[in-house]
C-alpha cells in the first residue's frame, strides 16, 4: 500500500480570485502530472468539499491536497538513519528544513546502504516525525554551509522550480590565493568535464554549460582574498572552478588548488535567501562558518 502525503493550506486574505488550476500550477507552482493525479482521484478539498479544476477559489478558503506516491518520480527515501547523528538546523518548517551542512560530510549516499553522510543523519533527525528526507541539492564534501533538505516528496519539484527560476539564492564566502582584481565583477566562463580527471570539471571542457559566478572581494592581504560569491547558475564545482580558472583557486582546495591542503578547504555558504513553498513567505538564512574558518576571517579583518 502506498504512504498517503497530505497538505493543509488556509489562502491569505490578500489570495486573488482563480481557478484551482492556476492556484495549483501558477501560484503553487506544482508540476502538471500531480494536478493530473489530483483531479482523476478528486483529492482536491476546499472547505471540505471536491472543487473541480475549474472551480474558484476566494481568500480564505481551506484546501487540502492528498497524494497517494503515484505522482512522485520518487515517492520512497530510503536513507539509513545514523545511529548517531547531529545536525545543526537553521530553519524547519512542514515541508522543508535548512541545515548548516559541516565540511569533509558528503551531502548524500552514491549507493545503496551508504553510511555516514549528512541525508543519513537528517533521516535519523525526521525519523520520530515518521518522516523521510529528500534531496533537493548538494553542497560537495569539502564545501560547509547552508543546505536544503525536503521533509516529503511534494515540495522537491516546487523548490526545484524556485531554484531554476532563481526564487532561491545562495551565497558563498572564500577564502582564494592571491589578490583578485578587480574586486568586483562576474566570471562568464562555460563548464565542462575536465576530459583528464572524471572527478573534475573545466572551463570549456566536454559538453560545457553556460554558467556564470558573480563575486565581491571583501578583504585581502598580501596572500589571499576573501571573496563572496553569488551563483547566478549551479554547476558541478562552479565557484571552485571560476576561481581556479581566474588564477585563484581555493585555499586547500584538493582538486583544484596545485598546492598541497593543509587543512579543510575554505568555501563556505554563508547565505541563503529562500521563498517558501506554498505561502510564498521570503526568508533570508545565515550558516555561521565552521570555526576554523570563522578563525581566519578574524586574523584577516584584523
Amino acid at each position: 500500500m502506498n504512504k498517503e502525503w497530505q497538505i493543509t493550506e488556509t489562502l491569505a486574505p490578500t489570495q486573488t480570485p482563480c481557478s484551482v488550476r492556476t492556484l495549483l500550477e501558477k501560484q503553487w507552482l506544482l508540476p502538471r502530472r500531480f494536478t493530473h493525479f489530483l483531479r482523476i482521484n478528486k483529492n482536491v478539498i476546499i472547505n471540505g468539499h471536491y472543487r473541480n479544476m475549474n472551480d474558484l477559489v476566494s481568500p480564505h478558503d481551506q484546501v487540502t491536497l492528498t497524494f497517494t506516491g503515484a505522482e512522485f518520480r520518487t515517492a520512497v527515501s530510503s536513507h539509513r538513519p545514523s545511529p548517531q547523528a547531529h545536525i545543526d538546523v537553521l530553519y524547519e518548517n512542514r515541508d522543508l528544513l535548512v541545515i548548516n551542512k559541516p565540511a569533509g560530510k558528503k551531502s548524500h549516499p552514491n549507493y545503496p546502504g551508504e553510511m555516514g553522510t549528512v541525508l543519513n543523519d537528517v533521516a535519523a533527525y525526521l525519523q520520530p516525525q515518521g518522516l523521510a528526507p529528500y534531496i533537493v541539492h548538494r553542497l560537495d564534501q569539502q564545501t560547509s554551509g547552508a543546505l536544503i533538505v525536503a521533509k516529503n516528496p511534494i515540495v522537491v519539484p516546487i523548490l526545484d522550480r524556485l531554484i531554476s527560476m532563481g526564487a532561491i539564492h545562495r551565497e558563498y564566502l572564500a577564502l582564494a590565493t592571491g589578490q583578485i582584481t578587480p574586486t568586483t565583477g562576474k566570471w562568464t566562463w562555460s563548464i565542462g568535464r575536465d576530459p583528464n580527471d572524471r572527478r573534475k570539471r573545466a572551463v570549456a571542457g566536454p559538453k560545457a554549460q553556460h554558467a556564470q559566478t558573480n563575486y565581491q572581494v571583501l578583504e585581502t592581504t598580501a596572500t589571499t582574498s576573501l571573496v563572496k560569491l553569488t551563483l547566478a547558475t549551479g554547476r558541478t564545482h562552479q565557484i571552485r572552478v571560476h576561481l581556479a580558472h581566474s588564477g585563484h583557486p581555493i585555499v586547500n582546495d584538493p582538486l583544484y588548488n596545485p598546492l598541497p591542503a593543509t587543512g579543510p578547504m575554505f568555501l563556505h555558504g554563508k547565505w541563503l535567501r529562500l521563498s517558501l513553498p506554498f505561502s510564498g513567505e521570503k526568508l533570508t538564512l545565515t550558516a555561521p562558518e565552521p570555526a576554523f574558518f570563522s578563525a581566519h576571517i578574524h586574523d584577516i579583518i584584523s
